[in-house]
């Protein structure tokens, strides 16, 4: 099921992002006791990730049975400011209880950098959340960003990793944007989700996302169809090339 959340601006996308975040944790908790999230790199997402480190908000989530992945990671040394992680470390996790163990980092300076975060993937979630999509891992909520060339994750158009269907994570050696080594999680993984949120703020992903809602399936992030629910979480600009949709709206404020 896909839904597409229109907004007016992009803080009212990052506050609805966050709500989103805090709700789904609690559903996870309590049904399962575990909640796994994979964060998406870019600049979109990050006023959401520094949301979530308000008191009032932070504290609305368990963080001890929070387990945070990377849909993926540009292959550069530790610390590099341009790693998604570091951006999340920097943005949210830094400033919240989240125990270290439950940040599952990619190991981008191994040669088999794919192999084993995929190992990863599995072995978490077969010790805390065997239940699974078609043997696939499921994550209770999935953050991602669009480029304007329609790339989610690492998956970029006329790539051949979006023909993928086996493997969970791959190594990425020519994409298309610097750096050209990535490590990405596959169609099959994100689409076995609960839920896949898709985060997009800007005229210049205007036309982007007009494909995608047209089901553009040369586009990446067109072809994210997952067993849950996507939801689209748009601001006005990113919307003003798309027909026929909802009025954007205001989110409610997240608490400070």
């Amino acid at each position: 099921m896909r839904e597409v959340l229109a907004f007016g601006t992009a803080d009212d996308v990052a506050d609805a992002a966050a709500f989103l975040f805090v709700n789904l944790a609690a559903q996870a908790v309590a049904e399962r006791g575990r909640f796994f999230v994979s964060l998406a790199g870019g600049t979109t997402p990050l006023a959401c990730y520094r949301l979530l480190t308000a008191p009032l908000i932070a504290r609305k989530v368990n963080w001890e049975a929070t387990h945070v992945f990377f849909g993926d990671e540009r292959r550069v040394p530790a610390g590099h400011p341009d790693r998604n992680d570091e951006a999340a470390f920097d943005a949210l996790l830094r400033h919240v209880p989240i125990p270290e163990k439950n940040v599952h980092r990619v190991p981008v300076d191994e040669p088999d950098a794919a192999e084993r975060y995929e190992s990863e993937v599995r072995g978490a979630f077969s010790i805390f959340s065997p239940s699974s999509s078609k043997g696939i891992p499921r994550f209770d909520l999935v953050f991602l960003g669009l480029g304007p060339d329609g790339h989610t994750a690492s998956l970029f158009p006329g790539h051949s990793s979006l023909e993928e269907t086996q493997r969970l994570v791959l190594c990425v050696e020519d994409s298309p944007k610097p750096p050209p080594s990535r490590v990405t999680f596959t169609l099959p993984l994100l689409n076995a989700a609960r839920h896949v949120a898709l985060l997009v703020t800007g005229k210049d992903k205007a036309p982007a996302l007009a494909r995608v809602l047209a089901d553009d399936e040369a586009l990446p992030a067109a072809r994210l169809n997952p067993d849950g629910t996507l939801v689209i979480l748009a601001d006005s600009a990113a919307l003003s090339l798309s027909k026929n949709l909802p009025r954007p709206k205001a989110s409610a404020p997240a608490d400070r």
